[in-house]
């Protein structure tokens, strides 16, 4: 009998994932900017308040802010994205809030930790920041989907970008390129709009938008780092935005 022949391992590619991460966006934009617009609706009315002071401790809560709520967006996400995977039915946008509500405090203290940690690596030297960004990149999956702790996921995000580590800054890079490209669209509408209410609104359109890019390129990661094939011959409905 001869033996059977292995199934080769799954090459990540930059690529790759950003693709995927677009087509998943272009299928499920309902749900995923539905969703987002639930989370940063609160997140940038906060951040705009506070950006408003003069305060630079209460500019940088702010920003703290900004980031757990992308943190805690990532975690509904790759529930969808796990879903799609499988081959299963979609998600209403109630159902994806529910489905990460195992795991909001751990993501929201992981999001502050995140924040802590890259920021002080940015701020003392770029590359350090640029390392922890990237042996950090799917730090919420880890947590929603395997139920790692807060800290653990740190740990568990390590093992797996490890060995793939150029690959995935090259994604961070690319997927942040195209991020920064559509701030400078909002940058632009932005210059004419000088009031507070304007400039909340700008942001929470913005971070709606952007949102479920970066949180299907960390979801997509997270599965393409695990081995796991995306099932690229379903043929998946676009979810409809009910509660």
């Amino acid at each position: 009998m001869e033996a059977a022949t292995p199934t080769p391992a799954r090459r990540l590619t930059v690529g790759g994932v950003i693709s995927e991460a677009f087509r998943l966006y272009v299928a499920h934009a309902a749900v995923l900017i539905g969703t987002a617009l639930v989370v940063f609706v609160i997140a940038g009315v906060i951040q705009g308040v506070l950006r408003e002071t003069d305060s630079w401790v209460l500019q940088l809560l702010g920003s703290l802010v900004s980031l757990i709520a992308s943190v805690l967006y990532t975690g509904f996400v790759v529930s969808l994205v796990a879903d799609v995977r499988d081959g299963r039915r979609d998600f209403t946008i109630g159902e994806l809030l529910r489905s990460a509500s195992h795991a909001i405090a751990r993501l929201i203290g992981n999001g502050i930790l995140l924040a802590i940690g890259v920021g002080i690596g940015l701020f003392l030297l770029i590359v350090p920041g640029l390392y922890l960004l990237t042996i950090w990149a799917v730090t919420a999956p880890a947590i929603v989907v395997e139920r790692r702790g807060a800290i653990e996921a740190f740990g568990r995000s390590y093992e797996l970008v490890r060995g793939d580590g150029w690959t995935v800054f090259g994604v961070i890079v690319v997927a942040f390129l195209i991020l920064v490209g559509l701030a400078f669209l909002g940058a632009l509408i932005g210059a004419a709009i000088a009031d507070l209410v304007g400039a909340i609104v700008l942001t929470i359109i913005a971070n709606t938008l952007a949102a479920p890019f970066a949180a299907l390129v960390s979801s997509v990661l997270f599965f393409e780092l695990r081995g796991e094939a995306p099932a690229a011959d379903t043929q998946v409905a676009p979810t409809a935005p009910a509660v």
